[in-house]
């Protein structure tokens, strides 16, 4: 009797109901070249899914499969489970020699990760020399299979000194769509009832639609005022700019001129102008993305957006972690730096299965100029190949442009960069709104007084524990304080929120403190507002709050003071004193000569600083024999240093509900998307107290949910009161 061959075994159920492995490895490659056909790979893509598991026609796995059923039974980084994906990786590069190489990173990681490719740890070299167990067995139809196509990009049309970077980008992309396509398949096998929430989103010629109807109602409901009369113009010039062919925008608009849903109306008649699949919209903060998300649901709806900012990923793969993990395939994603940058530059599946749908589509940069200044130069190249080889739009979009273009002093800037508004300089003088004044040294006392003198005002400072003391300072006895930080959730900052537009609008007092999460995109507008000392572009961000809609005849007023602790060190400290430098022969420091000023001495002449990590110098490296750092370069590309985990914060009847579905639910995928709204991150050294005072349960070794209710208060948000807490408070600031 003919051998059966099996991908997947199911509990309790018996072999008839197993999934046949030629019916999963045809699947996967159908998907994954449907995947990789938009940027012109999906040959390469078919044989990577064809050949990915032929190593379970070994007989060695095929014995361990009725032995250990169950979802599990084919994760191989799991002790004494088959390796089964070197048996693809050395085919591949027996088969395909050099060009098979670039296939076995992607089918020899498709569990463990992306390896480096030749190290001291495990690595691809040792891989492809390791006896494995014989796959003989595998039908000649998917041995014989060979056909590539050529790579997307044409190597000699660019700079010898890419080489390395593009190759070693094409290896990811392939490695999305085979690590996307398996979990999919395995997905839809293992339960289809769960796997349905992943389909039924709405087409973007059908969002498009309801954007241009919102857009509507909009102008005809806003008063005829000057600001107004502005951003209508802002809103046609991006109309207009949206039939320019794919490639770079910038567009810069003052704070207050609509930028948000005009970047928005752009993408979106770009996309379906260019036939493109999603708008990417990536902001530099956690604690602000959820603004903007709300505000594309209530236009677009429910099931258009998908807000994608935690960090839920656990140490090691399972059945359940594959369900969980994210492959931003809605039509509208909104994410933050450390999600879109960090993961273009991972190397587990879980961060990489989406960054094939990055491919054909539109990415907008929110507040551009807060990309990390050690990391700038990777994260420029990953925007030129992204928009040079996979059909790609980007729009770097903020009120103060960073100098990211190439000129004669930064030669590794972007090239081909074009405006979307018509006079830049021209907007800047009709939108001021504000007059800035530079304070010396103040004391905390001193700015306390200060603050407690205006009845309604704004404080932004660059730490939480700073902003916790002065906000109990001008507590103490007065009403209508309000504090804001990253250590209160998404629901409890918006519902906070909320309380200062209100009191705002009824003239109420209204005095808030907060750290700089309120500076980019929050909707709020105060006639004084106070600054730390900062980067020219976050003191312009905060002038963004002042006077937003220009009713004030005189004026607003911005005041940039010196806290008496000084700045913190690293980014605070480096940003303020480059502007400090900037302001002293400028009057007007928010001026654009004195922006442009500002981000030449930030990034222009920084040289190799540009690239701390030299992570670009060990991928051009990796050209020479094709052996790509992948881990290495995993280790080095941290936007946050630290790596700040999600605590989920049980803050009201929805969130109980939420935790209570993660805690049961086999399938948590979905409530773990939900949980996002609740959820305050924190450093590993904090949780490691919380969870040692108790105070904090691992929910499937995966997620933090917070059970100490004591600890989160309503005007601060999480606070904990143990001793150890004083001891990592740095850490938290």
């Amino acid at each position: 009797m003919t051998q059966k061959y099996y991908a997947h075994s199911l509990d309790g159920k018996p072999p008839s109901e197993w999934q046949p492995l030629d019916e999963h490895l045809k699947n996967v490659a159908k998907m994954a070249r449907s995947f990789a056909e938009g940027f012109g790979a999906g040959d390469w893509a078919y044989l990577a899914g064809l050949w990915h598991d032929i190593g379970k026609y070994s007989d060695e796995f095929q014995k361990m499969l009725g032995t250990e059923e169950g979802s599990d039974a084919h994760i191989e980084t799991r002790p004494g489970r088959v390796d089964h994906s070197t048996a693809g990786a050395k085919h591949a590069s027996n088969l395909l020699k050099n060009k098979g190489k670039l296939l076995a990173y992607a089918i020899a990681g498709h569990h463990s990760g992306l390896l480096d490719g030749k190290s001291n740890d495990a690595c691809l070299h040792d891989r492809l020399q390791k006896a494995i167990p014989d796959y003989s067995s595998s039908p000649e139809y998917i041995l014989n299979s060979k056909s590539l196509g050529d790579l997307p990009f044409a190597l000699n049309a660019h700079n010898s000194k890419r080489f390395g970077f593009q190759i070693s980008f094409f290896i990811r992309m392939i490695y999305s769509c085979l690590v996307d396509a398996d979990f999919l398949d395995t997905e839809a096998f293992m339960d289809r009832e769960k796997s349905s929430w992943r389909k039924g989103y709405p087409a973007l010629h059908e969002l498009d639609t309801k954007l241009a109807f919102a857009l509507n109602q909009l102008s005809a409901s806003a008063p005829r005022t000057s600001i107004n009369k502005h951003r209508a113009a802002i809103l046609k010039n991006c109309f207009d700019a949206s039939e320019l062919p794919q490639g770079m925008f910038s567009l810069t608009v003052p704070t207050g001129g609509g930028k948000t849903l005009s970047s928005l109306a752009f993408a979106m008649k770009h996309a379906v102008k260019y036939n493109l699949k999603r708008i990417i919209y990536v902001i530099p903060y956690t604690s602000i993305i959820e603004q903007n998300a709300e505000v594309f649901r209530e236009i677009l709806g429910e099931n258009a957006v998908l807000e994608h900012h935690s960090n839920f990923e656990p140490d090691e793969e399972d059945h359940r972690s594959r369900l969980a993990s994210e492959n931003w395939d809605a039509p509208i994603i909104v994410t933050t730096n450390v999600q879109f940058f960090e993961s273009l530059y991972r190397s587990r599946s879980s961060r990489c299965r989406k960054i094939h749908n990055i491919a054909n589509s539109v990415v907008i940069l929110d507040e551009a100029q807060m990309l990390p200044v050690p990391l700038l130069k990777p994260c420029l190249e990953v925007l030129r190949e992204l928009s040079s080889a996979y059909r790609t739009s980007i729009v770097l979009c903020t009120a103060t442009q960073p100098a990211l273009s190439t000129t004669d002093t930064f030669k590794d800037g972007l090239e081909g960069v074009r405006e979307i508004v018509s006079d830049p300089g021209k907007l800047y003088v009709e939108f001021k709104r504000v007059r800035v004044k530079k304070l010396p040294v103040i004391s905390d006392d001193e700015l306390a007084d200060r603050l407690n003198e205006h009845k309604q005002v704004l404080c932004i400072v660059n730490t939480r524990g700073h902003a916790r003391r002065i906000f109990e300072q001008i507590r103490d006895g007065e009403e209508g304080c309000y504090h804001l930080s990253a250590l209160m959730c998404p629901e409890h900052r918006t519902a906070t929120l909320n309380k200062i537009r209100s009191a705002l609008l009824n003239g109420s007092p209204c005095r808030v403190i907060s750290t700089q999460l309120i500076e980019a995109g929050v909707d709020i507008d105060f006639p004084v507002v106070f600054r730390s000392d900062a980067g020219i572009d976050s003191i312009a961000q905060a002038a963004g709050r002042c006077n937003r809609e220009g009713k004030l005849l005189e004026g607003g007023q911005v005041f940039v003071f010196s806290p008496e602790d000084g700045s913190p060190p690293g980014h605070f400290r480096q940003t303020a004193q480059t502007a400090d430098s900037v302001i002293r022969h400028h009057d007007d420091f928010l001026s654009p000569e004195a922006v442009t000023e500002y981000f030449r001495a930030l990034y222009w002449m920084k040289g190799n600083k540009l690239d701390e990590y030299q992570i670009l110098d060990d991928l051009g490296e990796g050209a020479k024999n094709g052996d790509f750092p992948f881990r290495s370069v995993d280790k080095e590309f941290k936007i946050i240093k630290d790596g700040a985990e999600s605590v989920i914060i049980p803050w009201n009847k929805e969130a109980e509900r939420i935790i209570s579905g993660l805690r049961y639910s086999e399938y948590p995928a979905l409530f773990a998307r939900k949980a996002q709204r609740f959820t305050v991150q924190v450093y590993p050294k904090v949780l490691g107290s919380l969870e040692c005072s108790g105070s904090v349960e691992r929910l499937h070794d995966q997620y933090c949910v917070l059970n100490n209710m004591d600890i989160y208060r309503d005007d601060l948000g999480l606070c904990p009161e143990d001793p150890t807490f004083h001891e990592v408070e740095s850490l938290i600031t």
